[in-house]
């Protein structure tokens, strides 16, 4: 969703990593860090991990059986070229399959696992979390609900920048408009989650997926502001960023434009879904890089655990279902965990910004 994508308290901590691989607005105390893990030797490192049953929740079932149904899709390819990796879309489809069977037999297994370099090198990767909005929109422009949600141009070529479509009118007059909001900050949230639910003036809700992009680079307003300084590392997220545009109204085309990536929507299903077109399963589905996690592929990761103040309190052990991709989820380092729908989902997504470890499964050892 990225087409839920979307993506991601991920989209605005995004950043350009220092001489220790890990960038200056993600270094900040008690960030998960594991300071003393020694360089892997590539991208990929192959081990052997035992499998527990009780990681195997029905939530996390229901979402393999998903997977499944992804994977067999004649679309899908058959083989994957990961950098130093080679893997069959036979060897995904086995990892699933044995975890069906472990759960049903309640024997513990072990599997091969493949663990990612991180964004330093040595195994460290970022968690962000990404949810569904609930926004209220009206079907017509108003003088309150003035701001466009817009359907993607067919036919145009270039596609113009967010600062061209937001500030200065490049899609007017085009019939794009699927629903007009209260707040153009609430849109650019919106389009960082990918998705969102919006409620129109006779209560009805509609779910708004991924639509396509316009085709231009993604830059994270997070890393701006602290650029800026306007605010720590340790300060940042996405509602710090909400802030400073409500504080700022004078200041928002300044910033906004900083990001010229611009996602267009569409009506989509009663469920959110994401890149892989299946329902995104919460605090299970993820976000990822195809270029090193393949679409279809489970994963078993160590994940920050977080206060109800978004401090870290400890990892644990979770399996992940790669089922998303986002313009903010780049390199071996990032991972966006899906958080599901409204309040509770953002308040989760906006507080993890934290380091653990993934290992991709590729079947019975």
């Amino acid at each position: 969703m990225k087409k839920v994508i979307l993506c991601a308290l991920a989209a605005v901590l995004a950043g350009c990593a220092g001489s220790s691989g890990i960038h200056q607005s993600n270094q900040f105390a008690n960030n998960g860090l594991d300071q003393r893990a020694a360089r892997l030797p590539a991208t990929y490192q192959a081990s052997s991990i035992q499998i527990k049953t009780d990681w195997l929740t029905p939530e996390l079932l229901a979402g393999i059986d998903q997977q499944l149904i992804y994977l067999g899709k004649p679309s899908v390819p058959a083989d994957y070229q990961l950098p130093g990796l080679s893997l069959s879309k036979a060897q995904l489809q086995q990892s699933l399959l044995q975890l069906k069977r472990q759960a049903e037999l309640g024997a513990e297994t072990r599997m091969t696992a493949w663990q990612l370099a991180g964004e330093d090198g040595r195994g460290n990767v970022q968690f962000t979390g990404y949810y569904v909005p609930v926004f209220q929109v009206s079907r017509t422009a108003t003088a309150r609900y003035k701001y466009p949600i817009y359907r993607k141009p067919a036919g145009l070529s270039p596609l113009p920048t967010r600062e061209q479509i937001d500030f200065d009118g490049a899609l007017q007059g085009m019939q794009l408009e699927l629903f007009y909001s209260p707040s153009l900050v609430d849109n650019f949230f919106m389009q960082v989650q990918g998705s969102g639910m919006v409620q129109d003036e006779t209560g009805r809700q509609h779910l708004l997926s991924y639509g396509g992009g316009n085709g231009q680079p993604y830059r994270s307003l997070g890393k701006v502001l602290i650029e800026m300084g306007e605010y720590t590392p340790e300060q940042m997220s996405a509602s710090a960023i909400k802030d400073w545009l409500s504080r700022h109204p004078d200041r928002q085309r300044e910033l906004m434009r900083q990001n010229p990536s611009y996602t267009f929507f569409q009506q989509g299903p009663s469920q959110p879904v994401g890149a892989a077109n299946v329902p995104l399963t919460p605090l299970h589905s993820i976000a990822v890089d195809p270029a090193y996690i393949p679409l279809g592929s489970v994963l078993l990761a160590q994940i920050p655990v977080l206060d109800n103040k978004g401090q870290l309190l400890r990892h644990q052990y979770q399996l992940l279902l790669a089922q998303d991709k986002g313009a903010a989820i780049k390199t071996p380092g990032r991972i966006d965990l899906y958080q599901g729908i409204g309040e509770q989902a953002q308040h989760r997504a906006d507080a993890l910004k934290h380091y653990g470890k993934i290992w991709l499964l590729t079947g019975p050892n």
